[in-house]
């Protein structure tokens, strides 16, 4: 474990270079929030295989923190090596990946393909190129909707959720541009586009957690198939995905103007539900005030992320940039608290939500806000740092 403090640690990164800018001063006195959080997950755990668990776990929230933090390497190499390690331990030379099994067509194991495409092109060890294409050879085959849209798991059939377009969607993207494979363009940019089509509310403009083709789950309205509430995360992971896809989808691609729209759409109707005291977002988007429901920290988080690089890139109108970091100031406000040696707590995170299952999920309101909190959890931190990058925070 770490014991010394934080402020310390960017006193020696920031302020040996005698000709720093004012700005660059300020910073040492004031360290960045993404490498405060940082810091805070590598003093909670030295090995991000072990974060916040006993056993390790092949799963794509640690690799979405590992690659959060991978982008701080330029000022210490250990926040590379942080997800480095983690992905070395689950892939084999062969491209066999522990924990991952293609026949369970699981979206959520291909989102740490995302992090071997970085790992390949830092790094050029074959190991990493196989396990992509291990990854993309299960979505390849991964079952689909009469309509053509990827189910989110093998034991959720004819499902698309909108966390699933995120497990995919960039990664798939980063690869046809990688490894010159422009047909996987067109499969995201349908993907993007057909999941949206089928949880859009007109009324309101906002997305439904997910969609039941077969209209079979007790979740599910039995007219349209969508799910019954807008969750905030779920809302996150599919902006995410979209301005993710964007900064890889070449500039002359038939469908770019299309998301780009859908990317402006949507962001106007969060705008519209958004707390008015805090400028974050509920866990039940469209309910705030409402017992039981609170702000949550990962779904404005991601939102953040997402009005920051979508502005900076011009696909949003600058105003959202101001939104962002109005935003981003709220979050460390309300819901981070920091003690003397600058280890920080993230609260408000919702654990986890799914759909059906075993035991069921009924997605009703009641659900949603009952979900366990937990401090620190790694989908809060993650774009807590993604959106801190972007900001420069």
């Amino acid at each position: 474990m770490r014991t010394f403090s934080i402020f310390f640690l960017f006193v020696a990164l920031m302020g040996c270079n005698s000709k720093n800018t004012k700005q660059n001063s300020t910073q040492a006195e004031k360290p960045l929030w993404s490498v405060k959080f940082a810091e805070t997950v590598l003093h909670e755990s030295d090995s991000l295989i072990y974060y916040q668990r006993e056993k390790p776990k092949y799963e794509y929230d640690y690799a979405f923190l590992g690659d959060a933090i991978y982008k701080l390497k330029d000022i210490d190499p250990k926040y590379g090596a942080y997800l480095k390690d983690y992905i070395d331990f689950f892939l084999h030379d062969d491209g066999k990946i522990d924990g991952q099994k293609t026949s369970d067509y699981n979206i959520d194991r291909v989102r740490p393909g995302n992090s071997m495409i970085t790992l390949y092109q830092d790094y050029g060890d074959e190991k990493y190129r196989l396990g992509i294409e291990t990854l993309v050879d299960q979505m390849k085959g991964q079952p689909r909707t009469n309509s053509g849209g990827f189910w989110h798991k093998k034991a959720y059939p004819y499902q698309m959720w909108l966390d699933g377009l995120y497990m995919a969607s960039p990664f798939l993207t980063r690869y046809a541009k990688a490894f010159d494979q422009p047909q996987w363009f067109d499969e995201v940019t349908f993907q993007l586009q057909e999941v949206y089509k089928h949880t859009l509310d007109e009324k309101t403009g906002l997305v439904y957690h997910a969609w039941d083709e077969s209209r079979e789950q007790r979740w599910c309205n039995k007219e349209t198939g969508q799910s019954k509430h807008f969750w905030s995360r779920a809302t996150g992971w599919y902006m995410m995905a979209l301005v993710d896809v964007l900064e890889n989808l070449p500039e002359d691609h038939k469908d770019r103007e299309t998301l780009t729209t859908i990317l402006n759409s949507l962001s106007e109707a969060i705008l519209k539900v958004q707390d008015a005291e805090t400028g974050l977002w509920y866990q039940v988007m469209d309910m705030g005030g409402e017992e039981g429901n609170y702000v949550e920290a990962s779904g404005s988080a991601m939102i953040i992320y997402t009005f920051a690089k979508g502005a900076k890139n011009g696909w949003l109108p600058q105003s959202y940039l101001d939104t962002a970091n109005t935003a981003f100031d709220s979050l460390v406000e309300n819901l981070v608290s920091e003690d003397e040696n600058g280890y920080v707590t993230l609260t408000n995170t919702c654990g986890a939500c799914g759909l059906g299952g075993n035991p069921y999920r009924e997605g009703d309101y009641n659900y949603y806000i009952s979900e366990k909190k937990i401090d620190n959890d790694s989908k809060g931190v993650a774009p807590v740092i993604l959106a801190a990058i972007e900001l420069n925070k």
